[in-house]
């Protein structure tokens, strides 16, 4: 692969690489890089664990939450966690079935590195796989997105059930996996045209060198 593609390639593979190994330690180790997250306003009461609550963070491996008081939360790290949500007379749950799937985000992370790995090298082949593991990368990023997005519309949908008065949004994590997603499908196309550039070439040189003629391979020096 030309070296003017390779330098822009290994680049989009490594910063998609590094956002989703960020969003992947997420809840409890990184308590900013949450996926959804729901903050309470006063006009309704949240509760979780029997405490309550101004602020509701759902990560991959755990949630967390804040106490009015001001201190912050989070529950045991595991795969596929649940959380009750209480309101006034009311409550909710966020079952496992929408958060297990999250474990996407670092299945994607490591494809990722293979594919930087992938990158760094210059042979022909090697460039083929560097995009073909590339595109793979993207596509785990596109369905982890999915993933977020569902899991942000059912907790917005149920803590509208709740008469919750507050806001859900979107956390950083959310972000951040979509952009890795754009990034990966940039840096594939990038080693796609860089290969093909870089065959071109070599079929080029190949055709413009002179032929040796027929008699000439009898000739003695």
């Amino acid at each position: 692969m030309g070296r003017a593609f390779c330098i822009p390639a290994v680049f989009f593979f490594f910063a998609a690489f590094v956002l989703l190994f960020i969003v992947s330690v997420s809840l409890p180790y990184l308590t900013a890089m949450d996926i959804t997250r729901v903050h309470a306003d006063g006009s309704t009461e949240l509760s979780a664990a029997n405490d309550t609550i101004s602020q509701l963070r759902f990560g991959i491996w755990a949630y967390c939450y804040d106490l009015t008081n001001g201190n912050r939360v989070c529950s045991t790290t595991g795969h596929g966690y649940s959380v009750v949500v209480n309101a006034t007379n009311n409550s909710v749950t966020i079952g496992s079935s929408w958060t297990r799937g999250l474990a996407v985000h670092p299945v994607a992370a490591g494809v990722a590195f293979i594919a930087l790995l992938l990158a760094l090298s210059q042979h022909i082949t090697v460039t083929l796989f560097a995009s073909l593991v590339g595109f793979l990368a993207a596509l785990l990023a596109f369905i982890a997105f999915i993933i977020d997005v569902a899991l942000f519309a059912y907790v917005k949908d149920q803590m509208g059930n709740l008469g919750f008065g507050g806001s859900t949004i979107t956390g950083p994590g959310f972000w951040l996996t979509f952009t890795s997603m754009i990034l990966l499908v940039l840096g594939g196309c990038t080693v796609c045209f860089g290969r093909r550039r870089r065959r071109m070439a070599n079929a080029t040189s190949t055709s413009t060198s002179p032929k040796e003629g027929f008699f000439s391979r009898f000739r003695r020096n």
